[in-house]
């Protein structure tokens, strides 16, 4: 949590030294799935089974303003995920949810088309598995940094966003430490799509 809020401190401090700073919310949809979920056993060899990419949502807000030409844009984002695991007729969803706080860096290229890319960082808030009937603890790191890129277009304060969200590392989460015979570990840093509709609150233009 620590880290967290000297992260929150750090984007509000750079968003006021912008010239013409943007405000805004946004919110829209993901598609995607976290790691693979590996089974271990005390009796045999364990097996790998991917996530099945599911829709999602996330809802947050952003700043944007520019700087020697280019534009940064920091935003925080709750975002909810669902990932099916499945595997000889029997399934298990595992949901999560986290903060998102990207820091992104972009160009505007053509008209209203923009491009940007830059680290995301990720503070987890809860995971849970539904379907096994066996508990999972927390992800090894609570705070992990990934990267986001993509492209959108500004159309006056309405703004539509598609990124790639991607990871640098694995992040476990392990199966409760009482089962003896069976476990499994997942990888719960995600790998999705992210599509958003923004709208801007308020810009350096406007009237006070």
């Amino acid at each position: 949590m620590k880290k967290l809020m000297i992260l929150i401190l750090f984007v509000s401090s750079v968003t006021a030294f912008g010239q013409s700073a943007q405000f805004g919310l946004k919110g829209g949809l993901n598609y995607g799935s976290t790691g693979g979920l590996d089974t271990f056993s005390a009796f045999a060899d364990g097996f790998s089974i991917d996530g099945d990419d599911k829709v999602g949502f996330h809802l947050g807000l952003y700043s944007k303003f520019k700087l020697l030409g280019i534009f940064v844009q920091p935003e925080i984002v709750y975002t909810r995920l669902n990932t099916e695991y499945s595997q000889n007729g029997t399934s298990a969803d595992y949901n999560f949810s986290k903060i998102d706080i990207p820091l992104l860096v972009g160009l505007d290229i053509a008209g209203p088309l923009n491009i940007k890319a830059g680290p995301s960082f990720q503070l987890v808030l809860n995971n849970d598995l539904d379907g096994l009937g066996v508990a999972i603890e927390d992800p090894e790191n609570s705070f992990t940094i990934g990267y986001q890129l993509g492209a959108g277009v500004q159309l006056g304060r309405l703004g539509i966003d598609l990124r790639y969200e991607g990871a640098f590392q694995d992040n476990d989460a392990v199966s409760d430490a009482n089962v003896q015979d069976f476990g499994f570990v997942i990888d719960s840093r995600p790998s999705q799509w992210i599509l958003s509709l923004s709208y801007q609150l308020k810009g350096n233009g406007d009237k006070k």
